[in-house]
């Protein structure tokens, strides 16, 4: 398999440079720790490592140190289609080389290999309340898979240390190829009441298949927009909900199935992959309030009303980035090149012109650039895609594609339990109480 002989001849130095750092310069201060900083979330606390992405707050998301628009002109793509292969991504962020055609074409074959998923999944799906929200069905169905774990059944066999990478990333390969099918099955399941099993072609990339099994009408459209969601969507450093989840229970020698569902667990959060519904339901709002397209000047007006009535405009604004979202671009030039006249885009275009100096003018965002929600769900809608309530589905697909390999290689690094110390609020007092008087 390739992606087993590429870690395999990377693994040595990995392995030296990582055991390095911990043996030789484990004392070293990377970063002091702030009260706020222990209240407030960690965030910003320098405590994780990973190689596959890095927000760089100028030029957004790198994906192995390439940018958004360095990775879809480099990477391969489909016989006449513009985005790449999501198995050239996949192949990037798991070897950290850009891929060959032949190489990526050869994650594309893997994943049809394995695509096939066991009746008892579809039972099990097909006898959940028809009420079940999709991110729940989604979750469940991949604990379910978990029956068929290549790394709990060799771990209880007795593994060797040195190998787990090898059963991670065979789990992490059957997992990405099933999820396609699983995302499509639960979308025709839940809002159309079909429950026939769809079948993966072989001879279709990864974005085709799950364009035609989730049965849109544009489905060449769609597979192109599938392609660029999913490579956006893969990852975003290791310390988000989704990603610091599945670092955190794999840490545990969970194995990927068991993580990746927590991991979607983390994602159904209000806080973290619900935002991309709220941008679209606030533009539709936008546009049933004003009747269509609004001018600059309503736009305006509506935008300070908003604000005035303690509302918030979704969509703006990100904890690192101080440009425009890379992924947010991507999306727009995908949109004005194919549907620029659709009334949502303009009004997306428009609020990229008019909001970020509203918030500007109001003060309290330290960055009201556009980050990639603001436009997401805009492109689900212009293709059929309008429940809501399922576009985290498709975000938790891309998802996996980045935090399986941060798994295969904590694991072929041998990363430890993670298990940070905790204090007291009394202990912290004392803390500041000591700085205070000294």
């Amino acid at each position: 398999m390739i992606l087993h002989e590429q870690i395999a001849s990377q693994l040595p130095s990995w392995r030296e440079r990582y055991k390095s750092l911990a043996k030789e310069h484990g004392e070293v201060v990377v970063a002091n720790v702030t009260v706020g900083q222990v209240i407030g979330g960690m965030r910003d606390i320098k405590s994780l490592v990973t190689d596959i992405s890095y927000v760089d707050p100028a030029t957004g998301i790198k994906f192995r140190g390439m940018s958004i628009p360095e990775v879809l002109k480099a990477l391969p793509k489909p016989r006449g289609a513009k985005i790449p292969y999501v198995g050239g991504l996949y192949y990037l962020l798991t070897v950290g080389e850009v891929p060959t055609r032949e190489q990526a074409e050869a994650v594309e074959t893997e994943w049809a290999k394995r695509a096939d998923v066991p009746d008892y999944v579809f039972k099990m799906l097909k006898s959940m309340p028809r009420e079940t929200h999709p991110m729940t069905l989604f979750s469940q169905a991949v604990l379910a898979l978990q029956n068929n774990s290549v790394f709990a059944r060799r771990y209880h066999e007795g593994m060797k240390k040195d190998v787990y990478w090898e059963a991670a990333l065979e789990d992490s390969l059957d997992l990405t190829a099933k999820l396609p099918v699983l995302a499509a099955f639960i979308y025709r399941l839940k809002y159309f009441g079909e429950t026939k099993k769809p079948k993966y072609n072989a001879r279709q990339d990864y974005g085709m298949n799950f364009a035609r099994m989730m049965g849109v009408a544009d489905v060449k459209g769609y597979a192109e927009l599938a392609r660029l969601y999913f490579i956006l969507h893969s990852d975003h450093e290791s310390g988000n909900v989704s990603a610091h989840t599945m670092h955190l229970v794999g840490s545990a020698l969970s194995d990927p199935y068991l993580s990746f569902s927590a991991s979607l667990n983390g994602l159904a959060g209000p806080l973290h992959g619900l935002a991309n519904q709220e941008c679209l339901g606030w533009l539709i709002d936008v546009k049933s309030h004003m009747g269509g397209v609004p001018s600059r000047e309503q736009l305006y007006q509506f935008a300070w009303d908003t604000l005035n009535s303690g509302k918030v405009i979704p969509g703006y604004g990100h904890a690192v980035l101080r440009v425009p979202d890379p992924r947010f671009t991507a999306q727009m030039e995908f949109a004005k090149a194919r549907f620029p006249e659709d009334e949502l885009v303009r009004l997306a275009d428009l609020v990229f012109d008019v909001v970020p100096a509203v918030l500007k003018e109001q003060g309290k965002a330290k960055n009201p650039a556009p980050n990639v929600d603001a436009i997401s769900g805009t492109l689900q809608y212009y293709y059929g895609v309008r429940e809501f309530d399922f576009y985290t589905v498709l975000f938790g697909v891309g998802r996996a594609l980045g935090v399986t390999p941060n798994y295969v290689w904590a694991r072929a690094l041998g990363m430890p339990l993670e298990r940070p110390k905790s204090l007291t609020t009394a202990m912290l007092e004392d803390v500041v109480a000591k700085a205070a008087a000294a």
